[in-house]
Formats: C-alpha cells, structure tokens, sequence
C-alpha cells in the first residue's frame, strides 16, 4: 500500500472532478490467508524474506463514480465484496492499493448494532452512536424525542440493548440516523430484519432523503433495489461485472442465478421479453470498458 492516505475526503470541492461526491479508483483488497496459525508468528519474524501467506481478493479492480443526488445500488452473492465497498466507503477499511475521494459527510447503517453497547441503555446509545456521526450531547438532546417517536419501542428506551430483539436495534439505529445531517447515506441489507410496517417508514424517509442527498444502497430485496436505484452495480466474487440500469443489471443477475441453480436452458421471464434497447442500458464490465464503467 502506498504510504499516501489512499482515501481523500473533502468539505468543498476541489476540482471539477469532485462535482462526483463519490470516486472509486483502481481498489482493491485483498487479506493474508495463513493455512496454519504458526505461519503467521513465522512471517512476523522473518518479514519478506520468505511469504507464508496466500492472497485473497475481496475486491479488484473497483473504479465508478457517483454524482450528487443519485442513488446506487449495489448486488451480487453473499461475499462478493458488497459489504467491503461500503466499509472502505465509511472509512472503517482501508483499500490495499487504489484511491478513493469522498466529497461530504456520510452516515451509514452497515451491521446491525454497530456502534452500539449492550450494556447501555438504548437511552445512553443514542447519544453514544451520534456522537460518532460528530453530533453533541447538546444536539442530540434537542432531536431525542423525534428520535424517540421515530424508533417506537416505548419503556424500552430506557432498558440494556442487550434485551432488545434484532427489529428493536434495527429501529434505534434506523431512528438514530434519520436524524443526522448527512450528505451521503449508505445501507447495507440491514433493513431485512425489520417489519413490514416500519421497513416502510424507512423507505419513506430514504425517498425523503433522495430529494438533495445521495444513496448507496446494498440488499438482497431486488424488488427494492430497483425501486429505490436508477443505477447498479453487479460484483462477482470481487469483481465488477455490470453496471448500469437498475432493470437491466437485475435482470442479467437473476438469469445467471436462475441458470446455475437450474441449468443453461432456463431463462428469465422478463429478461426474455424485454426490449433490446432495455438490456442494452447493462454495460458488462471488461477490461477494455473500464473507462466508460466508471463514467457511466
């Protein structure tokens, strides 16, 4: 890794370049894989005279970019590097080689209970898990009771979250980050474990949110995908294989899921009715089309 900060973020723009809030160029990551646990204190000691690890991609090659205001979704199968994506994004991971340039204040739902203490109460979390989004306690006091009306768990705001059902956390934390500030939203499949009626309030405040921020949004819901998203990116075990319209691109996924399960000679039905100039809005990723993926 280069000995430059590999994430560059900034308040302002600072190029014409960074009317893009978000840009991804050339990462990639990639872990030691030791095959058993001494190799490990071997290559502490003997450093690059001799490698006792195999290299594992979770990302190659990753390069796209993101206007202000637009909404990206991101699919593929579970450990195709979605989940790594959004936490380079966030700044919890950083990149083994590429640049990635963030132009405003993100806020982030990645894992369900993240920046949360079972042992506080949900009370002492909220103020807790807003002040890593830079809030004061000042602030946090004047929001808590939209925050409050919002999450809808009652007497239980002031009991340990460690009592709380996986649909209790994901309503604190949902609630919690609909009252930060923020110029970039990022979620990721955690709103599967909610309930119909409060999935819904989400996706309200997600449309409400759409009007002047900017999404990237992560699930296994394509339905949702394709409701929320103009664009999306398909990633196959760490790489990008699709972008473009959202339709196109799930409709390209859902064939080659539907083939592997069940052969070549099954076809997706509305793949197969769709109009040529629909499935041409799908740019399949080469690497030839690298820069016409990343300007797409």
């Amino acid at each position: 890794m280069s000995s430059e900060n590999p994430v560059a973020r900034a308040d302002k723009p600072r190029d014409r370049g960074m009317d893009y809030v978000v840009q991804f160029s050339g990462v990639n990551k990639y872990y030691q894989i030791y095959d058993k646990p001494h190799y490990r204190l071997l290559q502490g000691l003997l450093g690059g005279r001799k490698q006792y690890f195999r290299k594992f991609r979770a990302l190659q090659d990753i390069s796209f970019r993101i206007r202000k205001g637009e909404t990206l979704g991101i699919i593929g199968r579970n450990g195709a590097g979605k989940s790594t994506i959004l936490q380079i994004l966030c700044g919890t991971l950083a990149p083994s080689s590429g640049t990635v340039a963030i132009n405003g204040k993100i806020t982030a739902l990645l894992e369900l209970g993240a920046g949360f203490n079972p042992e506080f109460t949900g009370r002492e979390n909220v103020y807790m898990n807003a002040a890593l989004f830079g809030m004061s306690a000042d602030e946090v006091s004047k929001r808590f009771e939209r925050i409050e009306t919002f999450a809808e768990i009652g007497e239980f705001i002031d009991q340990p979250v460690k009592t709380y059902s996986s649909g209790m956390m994901l309503r604190l934390a949902f609630a919690v980050l609909a009252h930060i500030d923020a110029d970039i939203l990022v979620i990721d499949e955690a709103l599967a474990v909610g309930d119909a009626i409060f999935t819904q309030k989400c996706m309200r405040f997600i449309r409400q949110f759409q009007r002047n921020g900017t999404l990237l949004f992560v699930s296994h819901d394509m339905a949702a995908v394709q409701n929320l998203c103009a664009r999306t990116i398909w990633l196959e075990q760490g790489k990008p294989t699709a972008i473009g319209a959202s339709k196109a691109v799930i409709d390209r996924y859902l064939q080659m899921t539907l083939q592997e399960v069940y052969g070549e000679d099954v076809t997706l039905r509305s793949t197969e009715a769709a109009p040529r100039e629909q499935l041409e809005g799908c740019l399949l990723y080469t690497s030839d089309a690298a820069d016409e993926f990343c300007h797409v």
